[in-house]
């Protein structure tokens, strides 16, 4: 069956992806962390429904913590490190135009060893990681705490659909308390 022009043309276009690793040490540390960042992007766009509609532009940031503790400095006044931070774009898309989703940005070094600390592999908590901070460019945030269940919720849905442990339980699958990524 073909469909027509207009058909294709109807089509959205997707969001494109720019993985850019400014820190080595992750091809070193977890060599698939390009892919997994790019699929668990996909996955939140894609489970978060209409918020997540629309072509654009997505950044996403393989960092150390040196940079993420600047960026923390700068924008949260928080002289330390953090596992990831968020940056939105323009929420709607110029006229006819791709809208500019914004930047995560991941450091290496907070994420192995909360990994570590926390008893997961390093790939799933960069594929949380990375969910988590999509969604809050998409408008999802955990300042209250209707909010914080809605979007943790959503994280452990589209962590479950990529295999990835519910990261809000301990392995023997009790509640482990607000560990939500800074």
């Amino acid at each position: 069956m073909t469909r027509s022009p207009a058909a294709v043309g109807a089509r959205r276009a997707p969001v494109r992806l720019i993985v850019r690793v400014l820190d080595p040490g992750w091809r070193r540390r977890l060599p698939a962390a390009e892919r997994l960042a790019r699929r668990a992007a996909r996955a939140a766009l894609a489970g978060a429904g209409r918020r997540g509609a629309g072509p654009g532009e997505l950044c996403l940031v393989l960092a150390a913590d040196a940079l993420l503790r600047a960026l923390n400095r700068t924008y949260r006044g928080i002289d330390k490190p953090t596992n990831v931070l968020s940056f939105r774009g323009e929420p709607r898309a110029p006229r006819g135009g791709m809208r500019d989703y914004g930047d995560v940005v991941v450091a290496r070094e907070t994420l192995v060893g909360e990994a570590r600390t926390q008893g997961k592999p390093p790939g799933d908590h960069l594929t949380h990681l990375v969910v988590h901070g999509v969604l809050h460019l998409l408008g999802y945030d955990h300042e209250a705490k209707t909010e914080a269940d809605r979007m943790e919720r959503l994280e452990v849905a589209i962590l479950a659909r990529l295999g990835v442990a519910d990261p809000y339980q301990t392995p023997r699958g009790r509640p482990a308390g607000r560990r939500r990524p800074r």
